[in-house]
This record gives structure tokens, sequence and C-alpha cells, in this order.
């Protein structure tokens, strides 16, 4: 994994992110991660996790959290996933939360 940058928030991050090819935005679904933009899906074994960044938000409360994952996959798509609060395990694949724990 990658030396974790500083960034003042998360709209730098992103903006900073788009900038070194971390072009498409990817969402968690059941037993994979999704990229809507390329139709893509990748289970856990196809996509890594390069970099993991978080940020809090005034109150430091658990809600006001928000973590942003650099993702590569194995077709080289590379991109971000950002997931605000907690992740709720109820539908996401335990492959998928144990990549995403880092």
């Amino acid at each position: 994994m990658k030396k974790i940058r500083d960034f003042d928030n998360l709209v730098d991050a992103l903006n900073g992110i788009k900038k070194e090819g971390y072009a498409y935005d990817f969402s968690l679904d059941t037993n994979c991660l999704a990229c809507k933009d390329i139709n893509g899906k990748y289970k856990a074994e196809e996509f890594n996790v390069d970099e993991v960044i978080h940020f809090e938000g005034d109150d430091s409360s658990p809600d006001s959290r928000s973590t942003l994952y650099l993702i590569s996959t194995n077709t080289n798509v590379k991109g971000s996933l950002i997931v605000s609060g907690s992740i709720y395990v109820d539908s996401v694949k335990k492959e998928i939360l144990n990549k995403l724990t880092v």
C-alpha cells in the first residue's frame, strides 16, 4: 500500500486522485465492487486497495466520518470508493469487507 497522504477534505482528495488516474467511482454491491460507468463488477480477488484515507467531520461522531479507498482492478481500472460512517455488513459479503479492512 502506498504512503498515506494528507488532504484537507474529501473534495480536495477526490480532485487530487483523479489527476493520478483514479477516475472511476466504485460502489459496494452484495458480492463485489461495482463500477456503473463501465458496467464493471469486481470480486475480492479482482481488485486491490492501493490506499486508504480517513476523514473526520467537525463533531468527530461516527456518522460524520468518511473513508476514501483508492482501488485498482486486475483489468487496470482505477477509481475510488467512499464509505460514510461505518460499513453496513448485512448485505456485503465477508470477502469484500476483509479486503476493505486495512
